[in-house]
């Protein structure tokens, strides 16, 4: 696969990412009543739904700054995005940021 097959497959799932973060907003929040894997999924999309545009637009994301996000995703609802995407993005850095739950 060339380098411009895999450029434009990560721009098409990052859209993708996008518009799923776009059709669960609705889903956001503390107070939703909605079951717990769609409200989970509502803030899994909206945790790297920056990031997509970034790729979208051929650019790159922070991962630092997604693992904080998703970190608070886990202790707001209990999910284990934070381990799973540390796994691929690596843990926090040293410089102050709090370690992965």
């Amino acid at each position: 696969m060339t380098h411009e097959q895999t450029s434009t497959q990560t721009k098409a799932v990052a859209l993708a990412l996008h518009q799923i973060r776009i059709l669960l907003s609705g889903y956001l929040g503390s107070h939703v009543e909605a079951d717990i894997q769609v409200r989970q999924a509502a803030h899994l999309a909206y945790a790297l739904h920056n990031e997509a545009l970034a790729l979208v637009e051929g650019g790159g994301f922070d991962s630092e700054a997604v693992n904080h996000r998703l970190a608070a995703v886990a202790r707001m609802l209990g999910s284990e995005f934070a381990q799973h995407f540390g796994r691929v993005l690596g843990p926090l850095g040293s410089n102050g940021g709090e370690p992965l739950p």
